[in-house]
């Protein structure tokens, strides 16, 4: 039985070390495609994966809450506070909105979960 040089059973073991990978690490608003075509959310808290509508409350319950709840129109600017939220349905369907810096937002550009958020049912409208 042949044994290997201290040096070769060095280099041996970091080439095994290399082609076992870590596990990807998620992060809260990482976002993929199901194969079914379907966006989904990582949810830090819950340690699971929720539809992009289900991510959104989440967000929002664990912050106390939608603010305005989910509506078709935005709440009269002079009643609304930093930080409240909102979904707004418009035609193309729904869209989370936060209050920030004196204006509403789409939450991904508060947040900067992932940009795919940005492009999910009315997302791309909400400033036409």
């Amino acid at each position: 039985m042949k044994t290997c040089s201290i040096t070769m059973c060095f280099y041996l073991g970091l080439l095994s070390m290399v082609a076992v990978s870590a596990p990807e690490e998620l992060h809260d608003g990482q976002i993929k495609r199901e194969a079914d075509g379907r966006l989904v959310a990582w949810d830090e808290q819950k340690k699971t994966w929720l539809g992009v509508e289900a991510f959104w409350r989440s967000y929002a319950d664990r912050r106390g809450g939608l603010t305005w709840g989910q509506r078709k129109d935005y709440p009269p600017y002079e009643q609304v506070k930093e930080f409240d939220t909102l979904i707004i349905e418009l035609k193309q369907g729904p869209c989370l909105m936060e209050f920030f810096h004196a204006r509403w937002r789409r939450g991904n550009d508060v947040r900067r979960w992932h940009q795919l958020f940005n492009e999910y049912g009315s997302c791309p409208h909400v400033f036409d």
